[in-house]
């Protein structure tokens, strides 16, 4: 008996992890053949690849280009590999997760179809062009500038290529839709009524392929965190011979266990499966997280109605030297490890959509997300351009408007234009924004034109993008401005959407001299200074409905020439291959950490001069010790987070010196006196 309840027990664990159904996903990321060129019939089955490069997805074809600084290639490419398929009724589909920017797909030698945009996921329906057997699949990617396409600019290198997986997915002819903006097809929302309840809003695309109709069943199921069934309804209809149908459904729960950011990033899991008697056509799992989200220019963030203090960092993307942004979930999720060491609460994600996994582990997290479309820097007053950041905003919101972690659609960056149809395409985005989601807020982040400019003030939160302190201005103008357009601005929530400088982890002066923006020496202890200054303003004023510090990593940008190699913008905390950690990054650990720590600043500034020198420590600890070579010196009280000793006594030859909190936590360094 007891091993009949065991069985019983994995099969419920293994029901909830991924429900049956006759949906079949398949990744196609090997076996690729490559050519970075355009090739005359490439798409034609019996065209002779063999003389091509050997690929796997991710790839792109700027690895090298892409980082080396100055121009790269932007042009077309193209990808052949072959599918073996068994014959069947059901449905197949091509999902690509990004192909940069403008992707035609053939199967089988006939035009499968043409996607403009290089950040978001799309599938096509290629059941027709498919047949038992062989096939051929072939893909055209090209990364040129068009007009038509955003993004038109940006300080970021444009990688081309299938940088994302691609797979084949099969499903009955009876499923859930899957050609919504390549979206689940199922969309959720998750609303907090004042009754200590919650409703819980479920709208699914529905699609019948045969040439009849259908007799079936919707059953929704909603799973707390442990896996226990807290609500479900079974709802039927008939599904027209070839024809899609939109069903809602409306669930209600009462005391529900919020989403709290970090504190708390409380997930439900609610199953939705497309039933034909007892046999599941069809299944999906969105993960349910019920908050609520908003702005009040006085309090600022306001997470279930309460502030909550939005501070991060812009997460460009986890790119790596040599592979671009040709990466998986390994990167992913090393770089949110590195983020929540950090201590951020939220994160702006530029410039353009991310990858599915970003999302999931901000949810898990408890991270909020101010996430954004690819209008950036220059726009083209066509109405092709402005349809294409229409669809660019349909596919952001229908893929990711499931995830608790997304609280902010970002409209646009830095448009270095300030008239009307600036402001018109801004307003036309914001409408379309609350048209598909209400729930949500928008924002843009602004940069070139008077702050209080009506291109500005077309969103609901307007964030501002300043480097006082590095481009022009001093370190200590971000507060005054700040104060003064909060005066001018009494009723419209602001935040500091970009501010930072640039840091090269192998350059060391200290005491530092301001450096050039684009010169060739960008010392790290600027950037320490810079953050310094800029935090202790911008945390004094819990009215910033948040604040972003630019950049979490340093990522490729083409057209730099700057710091200690062309290629890259270094105004990350951590250095793009994420080996080292600047000294601003321990900054910010040490005011937004819960974590214990402490960090001896300039670690690698070694050889330096012998003799006096002064010592600067990062902390959140109340009190620190220092000691230089087996002598402990006096113990120190950080003021904001930070520790200074003058004048410690540094020997020519080897210099050992240890800090330790009051907790034992400690941090040592060796630096070479000179």
């Amino acid at each position: 008996m007891s091993l009949l309840r065991a069985l019983a027990a994995m099969l419920l664990l293994s029901a909830f992890m991924a429900p049956a159904a006759a949906r079949h996903s398949q990744p196609l990321d090997d076996a690729w053949r490559f050519m970075r060129a355009d090739v005359t019939g490439a798409e034609a089955t019996d065209f002779d690849d063999s003389g091509w490069t050997a690929a796997t997805l991710p790839h792109t074809f700027n690895a090298v280009d892409g980082e080396a600084g100055g121009a790269y290639y932007r042009g077309p490419a193209w990808y052949r590999r072959t599918l073996d398929l068994s014959a069947g009724p059901q449905r197949r589909f091509i999902e690509f997760d990004g192909a940069a920017l403008v992707a035609d797909v053939w199967l089988n030698g006939r035009h499968a179809g043409r996607h403009e945009g290089g950040y978001a996921r799309f599938r096509l329906d290629v059941t027709e062009l498919a047949h038992a057997g062989r096939n051929t699949l072939a893909v055209r990617v090209d990364n040129s500038t068009t007009p038509t396409v955003a993004p038109l600019g940006g300080d970021f290198t444009v990688f081309g290529g299938l940088y994302r997986g691609v797979r084949l997915v099969e499903t009955a002819p009876v499923h859930i839709g899957l050609l919504d903006h390549g979206g689940p097809g199922v969309s959720v929302a998750g609303e907090v009524l004042p009754s200590a309840s919650a409703r819980l809003r479920v709208s699914a695309q529905l699609r019948n392929e045969l040439d009849v109709s259908r007799q079936v069943v919707l059953r929704l199921t909603l799973r707390d965190a442990k896996g226990r069934t807290v609500l479900g309804k079974r709802q039927p209809m008939t599904l027209a011979a070839h024809a899609d149908a939109a069903v809602n459904a409306s669930l209600q729960l009462a005391n529900p266990h919020l989403w709290q950011g970090v504190a708390d990033p409380y997930l439900y899991r609610l199953t939705v499966e497309l039933l034909q008697g007892d046999d599941v056509l069809d299944a999906i799992q969105l993960p349910v997280g019920f908050r609520t989200v908003a702005l009040d220019p006085a309090r600022g963030f306001l997470l279930n109605g309460k502030p909550y203090a939005l501070h991060g960092v812009n997460y460009f993307h986890p790119g790596r030297p040599g592979h671009g942004l040709a990466v998986g979930d390994a990167e992913i999720d090393e770089d949110f490890r590195i983020l929540k060491e950090l201590g951020v609460t939220a994160l702006r994600l530029v410039h353009f959509q991310h990858p599915q996994r970003v999302y999931e582990r901000a949810d898990e997290l408890g991270l909020v997300l101010w996430t954004e479309i690819p209008l950036n820097a220059a726009m083209d007053e066509g109405e092709r351009f402005r349809a294409n950041l229409g669809q660019q905003l349909s596919e952001l919101i229908q893929q990711n408007r499931q995830h608790a972690s997304v609280a902010i659609w970002g409209l646009g960056n830095e448009v270095y234009r300030s008239d009307e149809p600036v402001r018109a395409l801004l307003a036309s985005l914001h409408a379309q924004a609350r048209r598909e989601d209400p729930q949500r807020l928008t924002a843009y982040a602004h940069c070139c034109a008077p702050d209080d400019h009506p291109m500005a003030l077309q969103t609901d939160l307007t964030g501002y993008n300043r480097y006082w302190g590095w481009y022009d201005g001093a370190l200590t103008d971000i507060g005054p401005w700040a104060d003064a357009l909060h005066a001018r601005l009494p009723t419209r929530a602001i935040a500091i959407s970009e501010y930072g400088a640039g840091a090269s982890a192998l350059q060391q002066q200290d005491p530092p001299q301001r450096p050039k923006p684009g010169g060739s020496w960008h010392p790290e202890q600027y950037q320490a200074l810079f953050h310094e200054a800029y935090w202790a303003q911008i945390h004094a004023r819990p009215w910033l409905a948040g604040s972003f510090v630019w950049l979490a990593f340093d990522h490729a940008s083409a057209g730099r020439n700057e710091g200690d190699k062309p290629g890259v913008n270094d105004k990350g905390l951590v250095s793009y291959d994420r080996k080292l950690l600047k000294d601003a990054y321990h900054l910010y650990r040490a005011n937004w950490s819960r974590e214990p720590m402490v960090h001896i600043t300039s670690p690698r500034f070694s050889p330096r001069p012998a003799g006096p020198t002064p010592v600067k420590v990062y902390t959140n600890a109340e009190r620190v010790t220092l000691e230089v070579n087996g002598v402990a010196l006096a113990s120190k009280t950080p003021v904001d987070r930070i520790a200074t000793w003058q004048d410690v006594p540094l020997v020519a030859g080897r210099n050992v010196l240890s800090v330790r909190t009051e907790a034992g936590v400690t941090d040592t360094v060796t630096w070479e006196g000179t």
